[in-house]
């Protein structure tokens, strides 16, 4: 099997792909990037979360336009994972109104998103219906 590296440092691969967040030690406000200091509170201390794998959908965006390259179209959304928010694409449902509702239930999964030359292959995550 060829090599598979995450696309973003919080996406952990392995058996159950997971999402892991730096959680504030002092307010418990989540983030998916590096941070010197929480926005929330100002606190400089986190810890490593792991954040639910299911989820239901906050919100959503039928995208119709993108950049070159990107083909449309796709769903965008905001998912709740165990009241974190986690921004990605639905997957596997067809992009039309009719196929995503408000509180529908999505998991977690893996997109690969290309190779390199050497065959290393770049792995992105979105949601998909449970």
């Amino acid at each position: 099997m060829a090599e598979r590296i995450p696309l973003v440092d919080y996406l952990v691969l392995g058996g159950e792909p997971q999402l892991v967040a730096q959680e504030c030690e002092q307010c418990s406000a989540r983030f998916f990037d590096r941070r010197n200091a929480c926005a929330s509170c100002g606190a400089a201390a986190f810890r490593a979360v792991t954040v639910p794998r299911e989820g239901t959908v906050h919100t959503f965006s039928i995208v119709s336009m993108a950049p070159p390259g990107v083909p449309v179209p796709f769903v965008a959304a905001v998912v709740d994972c165990g009241g974190t928010r986690v921004r990605g694409c639905l997957v596997n449902v067809e992009p039309r109104p009719e196929n995503v509702t408000l509180g529908m239930k999505v998991r977690l999964t893996t997109v690969p998103v290309g190779a390199d030359s050497a065959g290393v292959e770049a792995v992105g995550y979105g949601f998909e219906p449970v």
